[in-house]
């Protein structure tokens, strides 16, 4: 039977039903939070959540847009929380409601390096679109802005790349305290 199941699920969850799998995660998840700033639409949005579910991730926030492109993401959304916010005003009132840490990722000035940076257990990685990044208000609303170092000609990294080694480093920390 558990040949049989064809889902992108690791072997440990073959044969099991969606709900009971679901569970499971929620019941062993990492608190670390994923927030995606979505104005248009932006097609790395299914590899950061797919990437999210890889390193435990249970809840997902998508500030802006609500359509967004699930093929990358490989139906790994359906093992998670997804959450909507229509405004950057709703998810900052949502994060502090949940106690969160909110710490956004983008090279803009302010932003400290990432190999200089503690993450708190509560933490919510924003991230935003390819080209754009974040937007000036959810930047200027963080507790934190982080950003990548990089050592080549290039001013960035494509954000899906750069949301699995943010959420790597977080993962590195949370499991050397």
């Amino acid at each position: 039977m558990r040949m049989q199941d064809t889902r992108n699920v690791i072997d440990k969850y073959k044969g099991w039903e969606h709900d009971d799998i679901v569970a499971d995660l929620d019941a062993h998840g990492v608190s670390l939070e994923i927030a995606i700033e979505n104005l248009d639409r932006d097609f790395n949005m299914g590899t950061i959540v797919r990437s999210a579910n890889a390193f435990g991730v249970r809840n997902v926030h998508v500030v802006g847009r609500r359509q967004w492109n699930k093929r990358g993401a490989m139906a790994t959304d359906k093992y998670l929380h997804v959450h909507y916010h229509a405004t950057v005003e709703d998810f900052m009132q949502t994060m502090k409601d949940r106690s969160r840490t909110v710490i956004a990722v983008d090279n803009v000035p302010r932003a400290r390096s990432l190999h200089d940076t503690l993450f708190p257990k509560s933490a919510v990685l924003v991230f935003g679109q390819e080209g754009p990044g974040i937007s000036d208000e959810l930047i200027r609303r963080s507790d934190m802005v982080v950003a990548i170092d990089q050592q080549g000609s290039t001013r960035s990294l494509n954000v899906g790349v750069a949301a699995g080694i943010v959420m790597y480093e977080w993962e590195r920390q949370s499991r050397s305290v």
